[in-house]
């Protein structure tokens, strides 16, 4: 990747990707910095346990709630102006959080964030289905995962920071500032222009949210519900592999250990995963990755020591990397021109009910019966979104038969030749 930036002239293809990914990258970052210290805010207003808990998940559920309206405001106010409103309403409820004197304006100010958080990712996602070729979709989207990925990794060290300044406070002050900076990135480095949609490939653009989801009815009720199965086993393993640590009797700092030995091996496999499905098809990477991850969970139960749940966590790494930006990019191939974010917002209302499903399961599965047949009952999930997979994801070379957008503008080609170095 850095040869092809190389030959393509440094300065141009960096100002274009930083661009394209700073921002990206500093709203996860932002995120990151208030995810360990929302439940305790939650605790501190008075919240018992179970409550906090609900508090935290109002993050997935405003996420959920708020996809169709994110595709109709990115749809009607572009890109750009919807990540700046994005932007401006996570601010205000980060701040609106680090005041909170009750367990309701806590709530409130999460689901905010959760709202915010939604119209942010589908607009991103919009512009890069629009501007990047399919011979590059699968990569500039597995990048904007991966950069997504370092950022909430990264958010966690930068909200300490705060907090040994100002206290639980200064998580809260650090994340909005950080979106701050997104947002002047955004102002300051306004996106390469995208193509426009090819003559009469279009339906009609004004078409509402609920007329997509009645037009697309049938791919959302197949290929969209394999994707939320993919979402529903990823979000799964976050739940599932700390509990298991816990169980086996490792304390906190040796659970922490696996689980981010797990998400190095994910976060390092986000490029790679984009160039084997453009290269050789969406399903080449999809379904592995399904099948890697659903034996981890497995194996899970069969891991007993430090060194096994070790093992075991990088094996879920590797399958939850192998399938980086799938999502992202089975939505853009499927998405019609004319009707691109108002389809994005329907088809991530579908998955992302996926992220907010898989920990019920286990909870649900643990609850009913043991942890262990928890495991067994994702790794179950994943056989099956690994089967719906291989029935609907259209066969054949990168792009796996989507639609191929017109010639990309000048200023964009830039970050698709940066994207099409090598591993």
């Amino acid at each position: 990747m850095r040869r092809a930036l190389a030959d393509t002239g440094w300065d141009g293809s960096r100002r274009a990707l930083v661009a394209v990914y700073a921002p990206a990258a500093l709203f996860s970052t932002s995120q990151g910095a208030v995810l360990p210290v929302l439940p305790l805010t939650a605790r501190a207003v008075g919240a018992p346990v179970a409550v906090a808990a609900l508090v935290v998940a109002l993050l997935g559920i405003g996420q959920v709630a708020g996809a169709l309206p994110a595709g109709a405001l990115t749809a009607r106010a572009g890109e750009r102006r919807a990540m700046l409103v994005a932007a401006a309403v996570s601010a205000a409820a980060l701040a609106g959080a680090a005041l909170a004197g009750s367990v309701a304006v806590l709530a409130l100010c999460v689901l905010a964030l959760g709202l915010a958080a939604g119209v942010w990712g589908l607009a991103r996602q919009s512009y890069l289905t629009a501007a990047a070729p399919v011979r590059l979709r699968a990569r500039a989207l597995s990048t904007l995962g991966g950069v997504g990925r370092i950022g909430l990794f990264a958010g966690p060290f930068a909200g300490a920071a705060g907090t040994a300044l100002l206290g639980r406070a200064g998580a809260y002050a650090v994340a909005g500032l950080v979106v701050l900076a997104a947002a002047v990135v955004v102002l300051v480095l306004p996106d390469p222009a995208a193509p426009a949609p090819a003559a009469g490939a279009a339906a009609p653009a004004r078409a509402g949210a609920l007329a997509v989801l009645r037009e697309h009815a049938r791919l959302l009720s197949t290929l969209g519900a394999a994707a939320l199965a993919v979402q529903a086993v990823r979000q799964s393993r976050q739940t599932v592999l700390p509990l298991w640590c816990e169980q086996i009797g490792l304390d906190a700092t040796g659970a922490s250990l696996v689980v981010g030995l797990s998400g190095a091996v994910d976060t390092a496999l986000f490029y790679p995963a984009g160039a084997v499905m453009d290269r050789f098809g969406r399903r080449v990477a999809a379904v592995p990755s399904m099948l890697v991850l659903g034996g981890a969970h497995a194996l899970l139960p069969l891991a007993h020591t430090g060194t096994g749940v070790a093992l075991v966590g990088a094996l879920m790494g590797l399958g939850n990397g192998m399938g980086a930006g799938l999502v992202m990019t089975l939505g853009a191939d499927a998405a019609p021109p004319g009707q691109r974010a108002r389809f994005l917002g329907a088809w991530r209302m579908v998955t992302d009910t996926g992220v907010a499903a898989g920990p019920v399961l286990v909870g649900a599965l643990a609850g009913a019966a043991t942890l262990a047949v928890a495991g067994g009952g994702v790794a179950v999930l994943a056989l099956a979104a690994a089967a719906g997979l291989a029935a609907w994801v259209p066969r054949g070379g990168g792009g796996g038969g989507a639609r191929a957008p017109p010639t990309p503008h000048p200023a964009v080609r830039g970050v698709n030749r940066a994207l099409s170095g090598p591993l």
